[in-house]
């Protein structure tokens, strides 16, 4: 919940998303696309006046000084945080396999999970805020959607409470999306309360024509999940510059036991603007890369840097200004344990293993007040130790559930 205050108090802060993001929008082209349409918005005025987040903050376990585990934050989704849907079905699965196994006191161990529930929950409110009872749920989806029925969880927990979602791609939105004089969203003539992108968060998901439906998305008083201002609070940059001393205390102010819970998550996170600070970090990389992630301002899995390859890239870019679209983070090393991972293909062997823990959480905020902020579910995904980088879509990680010992 502390993220979720965090990722919203970072969101309504022009000045401090305009002064991170100032040396990454000169080299990155997608984040300075995005920050076109927020300036864009600001200039003409927010219309919206309903807020949504639907968050996916993801963790690792790390050894600490003592030797006990601590979390530490890899990132935080704040567009098209996906498996909630999934993972509500996945301790069904264990429990089944368990009882078959007649192992009935293990299957009661498996913890209950449901996000999809409270992902929809979110999205209800927030539907009931704008205040229209035959106004629609948009969900922006891709063309060829392989993680369709992790969206159908919520859209039919939706479809329970009798809110109806539609799907549309961008280019739809292009043709049948307008505004009226109070720009309140129309599609195709049916009025839009909710956009929910699960689509929109990497560069080639986009085509001129798609910008364009996205400002006209922006530029409505629909509420967006999430509004261009939260989707730049979720790019690597903003997520390293609040590591900076200062900086928390500064956007959640009166706040020091969240400021506290929410600091001791860190990992180590360094800017690579030009100047000596970028300079002692890459330095300190290239001296113990096995220490150390290049990260780019991507979402969608597969776009960080290990090894020798973020050598290689840190060589090439020590003299651009083009590693200001980069940031540099301490690699966090969790401790393997053994496993079996089910994937299509491949033999069921024992292999070693490390986890990824995911926190689902929501708000809702109306005005400058906040109506939810809650914790919703988890999500844990299992990948082999040799695979560096990479996701379930990727087919490197699966989904999993926590056993508690």
């Amino acid at each position: 919940m502390d993220f979720n205050l965090l990722v919203d108090a970072v969101s309504q802060n022009a000045a401090f998303l305009e002064q991170t993001l100032f040396s990454t929008i000169k080299r990155d082209d997608f984040t300075a696309r995005l920050f076109d349409i927020h300036k864009q918005v600001l200039k003409e005025g927010i219309a919206q006046t309903v807020f949504l987040g639907l968050n996916r903050s993801d963790y690792m376990f790390q050894s600490s000084a003592d030797g006990s585990p601590v979390l530490k934050q890899i990132e935080i989704n704040t567009i098209s945080a996906s498996f909630g849907g999934l993972a509500s079905r996945t301790p069904v699965v264990h429990r089944h396999v368990f009882n078959i196994l007649n192992k009935t006191k293990e299957a009661a161990k498996i913890l209950s999970n449901n996000p999809s529930k409270g992902l929809a929950l979110g999205i209800a409110k927030a539907w009931e805020l704008y205040g229209s009872t035959n106004a629609l749920v948009l969900l922006i989806a891709q063309e060829k959607e392989r993680n369709i029925f992790d969206q159908r969880a919520i859209e039919n927990e939706l479809l329970a409470r009798n809110i109806h979602v539609i799907r549309q791609k961008f280019e739809d939105i292009s043709e049948k999306g307008s505004l009226d004089q109070n720009r309140r969203l129309f599609v195709d003539g049916r009025e839009v309360a909710v956009v929910y992108f699960r689509d929109g968060y990497m560069p080639s998901q986009y085509s001129v024509q798609n910008w364009e439906a996205r400002l006209l998305l922006e530029r409505s008083c629909a509420v967006k999940c999430p509004d261009i201002a939260t989707q730049l609070a979720g790019t690597k940059k903003v997520q390293q510059e609040l590591s900076r001393v200062g900086m928390l205390e500064m956007l959640l102010p009166g706040q020091p036991e969240a400021v506290a819970r929410l600091r001791a998550t860190f990992a180590g996170l360094y800017s690579l603007d030009m100047g000596e600070e970028g300079d002692q970090a890459i330095t300190k990389a290239l001296a113990a890369p096995s220490r150390f992630v290049l990260k780019p301002q991507r979402e969608g899995g597969g776009n960080n840097l290990y090894g020798e390859e973020m050598v290689q890239a840190l060589e090439r870019l020590k003299d651009s200004e083009e590693r200001a679209s980069y940031i540099l983070m301490e690699k966090i090393e969790p401790e393997p344990f053994g496993n079996c991972l089910l994937r299509p293909g491949s033999p069921v062997r024992v292999v070693q293993c490390i986890s990824e823990l995911g926190i689902f959480g929501v708000y809702v905020r109306q005005e400058r007040t906040l109506v939810m902020n809650k914790h919703v579910g988890h999500l844990l995904r299992t990948k082999a130790i040799e695979d560096a980088d990479g996701g379930v879509a990727a087919g490197v990680a699966v989904l999993d559930n926590p056993y508690p010992v």
